[in-house]
């Protein structure tokens, strides 16, 4: 047999080989797609895609928020209407009761004023009775100061509008006791730097 006719007859046995390398090929590319595709979806079950959270609705938000504000309104207002009413009350109240305490202290001067009374009725002695209607006027005008009333000097000083009303004038012979106050109809006082009566004085000129 010659050597062409071995070859043809050896050329199916080749192409035979070659196919089904071929096809071990194929088959071995499709195990590895499926070995990718397997992991893949293991993957995906180790780490599922996170939970859509479905849309909130903007307009039921703003009302909720509308009506926690309206909520917080009316606890306020209600909160400050208490306050206000108790503040009035409080203030009435140290209003009406705010001259308790200097009262308290002038009621021993008012004691000593019924006890002279009652010694004028019976007393023979009118030295006596002036003595201690003297003690009373000296213990109540340390009252006044204890409380930072003090009389508005007057006499031999020159006219303060601020502190004098002068309701007449007179001549005087004394050129020193031209405009000044020479006479006081009635005391002046003064509660710490403030006027709580102007004095009524009359004028030299």
């Amino acid at each position: 047999m010659s050597k062409k006719h071995k070859h043809e007859e050896q050329k199916p046995e080749n192409i035979t080989e070659q196919a089904a390398t071929e096809n071990e090929q194929k088959i071995a590319q499709n195990e590895n797609v499926d070995t990718v595709v397997s992991q893949e979806e293991q993957t995906d079950e180790q780490n599922p895609a996170p939970d859509v959270k479905p849309q909130s609705d903007p307009i039921a938000e703003i009302n909720a928020q509308l009506a926690e504000m309206k909520d917080k309104y009316l606890r306020l207002s209600a909160e400050f209407d208490n306050y206000r009413k108790r503040t009035f009350k409080e203030k009435a109240e140290l209003l009406k009761y705010a001259a308790e305490d200097m009262l308290k202290d002038l009621l021993p001067v008012i004691d000593d004023m019924d006890r002279a009374l009652k010694a004028i009725d019976t007393a023979n002695d009118l030295g006596s009775v002036k003595e201690g209607i003297s003690l009373i006027v000296s213990k109540f005008n340390d009252f006044l100061k204890a409380k930072g009333v003090k009389e508005i000097d007057a006499i031999g000083k020159e006219l303060d509008t601020d502190l004098h009303e002068a309701i007449t004038k007179i001549p005087v012979q004394n050129d020193e006791q031209k405009g000044k106050i020479v006479d006081v109809i009635q005391k002046g006082y003064l509660l710490h730097d403030k006027v709580m009566r102007f004095s009524k004085v009359v004028v030299g000129e």
